[in-house]
């Protein structure tokens, strides 16, 4: 069981560092969308091992499913916002979000 528990938390902690530094190197508006569904899929694994360790496992998958319903409803919001971007500027490139200002 603590060698399960150590696999599950080493990739937890390998998407968490992926995702931030996705996060942190790319200018795409798509990818950063990516990344932030990468380091949410690290949280929800790390909620289901949470519960799996209190002895709650279906309070963490319950949280897990919570989660997984906001987090589409965000990545929906996101893509039709980078849709718009690309329609207005012409590009994804994060730099240009600065000439939407009015």
């Amino acid at each position: 069981m603590s060698n399960e528990l150590t696999i599950v938390a080493a990739t937890v902690l390998c998407l968490l560092g992926v995702a931030l530094y996705g996060l942190l190197t790319v200018r795409n508006l798509f990818q950063v969308i990516i990344a932030l569904q990468i380091l949410v899929k690290g949280a929800l694994i790390a909620l289901v091992m949470a519960g799996k360790i209190s002895g709650q496992l279906n309070l963490g998958q319950s949280l897990a499913v919570t989660v997984i319903v906001a987090d589409t409803i965000v990545a929906v919001v996101g893509l039709a916002l980078a849709v718009q971007v690309k329609r207005y500027t012409g590009s994804l490139d994060i730099k240009n979000l600065s000439t939407l200002r009015r």
